[in-house]
């Protein structure tokens, strides 16, 4: 079973705005990726990146290259929870000649990081921003960090919890699976999923198939 904790970050004015602004421009990329996995029915990472990359590269070359796979990595697993989840309503297998339901992450969504774009040393964490890395003195308990020195950092996820970002450490000891298993069964409240027939919002760009070199996966 992964261990999950988080700490909240005493972001200022300025500071708070520049999460806000990632958080955004993260979100716009993980739906302008949703309509590609719906027409493709690929939500494997790996098969994803290829498709998606270099598309996604040019339309937020603002995100970098890291963290544009890390948008790869959240869609993927958000697709994996709706349409490969055996008790979802959604489960793809179930409808293997039906269009899929559009994904939609709404505002709050999490931000996924990873050892490139996120760092912990001391009490401090330096992260990506678009505007250049932003650092933070985090206060750990010393159980929380044991789990540093024992265990694998399976994810690292900023994310908002009562009006107040925080940054959530996912752990585990054994070599589970690629994308972790959320902390509940039901569909998290920042996912929507939208009737096939709906189509897209207007505001969400659509990403056309590409080709890419597999570089950097998160």
């Amino acid at each position: 079973m992964p261990v999950r904790f988080s700490v909240p970050l005493r972001a200022g004015p300025e500071q708070l705005e520049r999460l806000l602004q990632l958080q955004a421009v993260f979100v716009q990329a993980c739906n302008a990726l949703t309509p590609l996995v719906r027409e493709t029915r690929c939500w494997n990472r790996v098969g994803l990146h290829h498709l998606a990359y270099r598309r996604l590269r040019e339309q937020f070359p603002q995100l970098g290259s890291q963290m544009a796979c890390n948008a790869i990595y959240s869609v993927s697993r958000a697709c994996r929870l709706v349409y490969q989840s055996p008790g979802s309503p959604w489960l793809a297998a179930r409808q293997p000649e039906s269009s899929l339901p559009l994904i939609v992450f709404e505002g709050r969504a999490p931000v996924f990081f990873d050892r490139h774009t996120l760092s912990l040393r001391d009490g401090g964490v330096s992260m990506f921003t678009l505007d250049g890395r932003m650092r933070f003195q985090v206060d750990l308990a010393a159980d929380e960090q044991a789990h540093f020195l024992h265990e694998r950092l399976r994810e690292v996820v900023l994310q908002q919890i009562g009006g107040v970002f925080h940054l959530c450490f996912v752990f585990s000891t054994a070599d589970a699976d690629e994308v972790v298993a959320p902390q509940s069964p039901h569909l998290p409240e920042y996912l929507v999923v939208q009737a096939a027939d709906t189509g897209p919002p207007p505001s969400v760009p659509a990403v056309a198939p590409a080709t890419a070199q597999l570089t950097g996966v998160a």
